[in-house]
């Protein structure tokens, strides 16, 4: 699958989170209903992911 044909699979899936669910929800139920459809389209998925990033003195 080309980088075009997974966007194109991405943005049709959050539209249709979007369009279900409408506005005024929290992120993270977003979160959940696009890792669904996602998932539905065989697409591997990763979320929330923790990764270091350095500032000042701390990670």
């Amino acid at each position: 699958m080309t980088e075009n044909e997974i966007s194109f699979k991405i943005r049709g899936a959050i539209f249709k989170v979007y369009n279900t669910l409408g506005p005024s929800f929290f992120e993270s139920v977003y979160e959940n209903a696009l890792s669904y459809e996602l998932k539905k389209m065989d697409l591997k998925v990763e979320r929330q992911l923790v990764i270091s990033i350095p500032y000042e003195e701390i990670i």
